[in-house]
């Protein structure tokens, strides 16, 4: 070993933000001084195939095909403790290899992106099968209660309020860190916006939207640039397809048969690409869904956001956190798309503001920060904190008195409703 510590990243490939989250991570460790070997384990990878199914497919699945069922099943399952041990039991009957795998690695520091390995260390930590101080980074910008682990050291969130959603919860505020959600760390290195708009052949007279299909290229991409023809300003639009190839077919075809109208707007067409940092920079406003490691991407560049169709459930939390904080509109109806994008173009102070505020929410140095935070509390040997046991009196009976309330108001509503 070149280095002290071995370090353990647990991700998941349900979607892509929680792998990306761990490959940032991955970085981080391996360019810090202290740390002398890195894995990186896909979790799905080492489970059945019905399990990798469930958790992998049947997700894209529900994203293009039953968004509204997916944002039912967040909602009903967003209550701490709630399925924890039918979670485990199915984690445990499925994740053998994995549990092998990480007891030969033997780590010192394991970090979670996702909550199926943390519910799996967590048991094994309980039953002292293992011994590693684990952490775990929300990749989004609200705490789902399928995060909530019962053995952990650290929590590593994307801003203030999850942290005061934890502590409320019981978890105490020394194990709790707003760090940011972990990106690659190229988003931290600084580049010239002129130079960066030549080198990809935009110009430096006119405004860049950058369309996102996402990664796995799942959008409306076609009916949102169908709409921009009916901007009124000059303006130069990027679509990124991701790995959807059909998808950038489809689009490029599409141009092809734009009408004159169409003259003052100039499209790029890209599939999936290495170099999202650089288009993202180069830009004016992004459209697209709010996934949580796109939108801390597009922060950490100061690219306000136009939001539309995000997926029920963890996106619409993302979208609520952007839209207060004045980093983002929203688009409900896409009909409305080129009249809101005109208007944010033709009033160039307000997008100034938006620049600033989405500058703000940005953590370009999230990864760093939580391989240098986890070093540093390893050394110092910080305690591990056991889910609910840390709870204060003062948050016991806060949540006494909330769930007295949620009492009060469903006898309310079979009184009004009854059945």
């Amino acid at each position: 070993m070149n280095g002290k510590y071995k370090v353990l990243i647990l991700s998941v490939s349900a979607g892509t933000g929680h792998l990306r989250a761990a490959e940032a991570l991955e970085k981080a460790a391996r360019a810090n001084p202290e740390v002398g070997e890195v894995l990186h384990i896909d979790s799905l990878r080492h489970t059945n195939k019905v399990f990798r199914r469930f958790y992998g497919k049947f997700y894209i699945d529900l994203v293009k095909s039953a968004p509204l069922l997916l944002g039912w099943f967040y909602d009903s399952q967003d209550e701490p403790w709630k399925t924890e041990r039918m979670r485990l039991m199915l984690d445990r009957m499925n994740t053998g290899p994995l549990v092998r795998k990480i007891k030969k690695f033997n780590p010192d520091i394991t970090i979670c992106t996702h909550f199926l390995p943390s519910e799996i260390l967590s048991h094994l930590m309980k039953r002292e099968k293992i011994e590693t101080r684990l952490a775990i980074t929300v990749t989004d910008y609200y705490v789902h209660a399928m995060w909530l682990s019962r053995r952990i050291h650290n929590y590593f969130v994307a801003n203030e309020e999850s942290k005061v959603q934890l502590e409320n919860i019981g978890f105490p505020p020394e194990c709790i860190t707003v760090s940011g959600i972990p990106i690659d760390p190229v988003f931290a290195e600084s580049h010239d916006r002129a130079a960066l708009r030549a080198k990809h052949g935009l110009r430096g007279d006119a405004p860049v939207l950058l369309v996102s299909a996402g990664a796995l290229g799942v959008s409306s991409a076609e009916r949102i640039v169908e709409v921009l023809c009916d901007l009124t300003e000059p303006v130069q639009v990027v679509v990124v397809c991701g790995k959807n190839e059909k998808l950038r077919q489809t689009v490029t075809e599409q141009l092809d048969r734009l009408p004159f109208s169409c003259a003052h707007l100039s499209f790029t067409v890209l599939g999936y690409t290495h170099e999202i940092h650089d288009w993202m920079r180069a830009s004016d406003l992004y459209i697209g869904k709010p996934g949580g490691l796109t939108t801390a991407e597009a922060m950490s560049c100061g690219l306000p956001m136009v939001i539309y169709q995000p997926i029920p459930g963890q996106e619409e939390r993302n979208s609520d956190y952007l839209l207060e904080n004045g980093a983002a509109v929203k688009c409900n109806q896409i009909t409305t798309m080129a009249y809101k994008v005109d208007l944010l173009l033709k009033n160039p102070e307000r997008m100034a503001k938006m620049r600033l505020r989405a500058n703000a929410l940005g953590h370009p140095d999230a990864a760093a920060d939580v391989v240098r935070t986890l070093i540093a509390d390893y050394n110092r040997g910080g305690a591990i904190t056991i889910g609910g046991e840390h709870r204060s009196e003062k948050a016991r009976a806060k949540l006494r008195q909330i769930g007295r309330k949620l009492s009060f108001a469903k006898d309310d509503a079979r009184s009004a409703f009854p059945v």
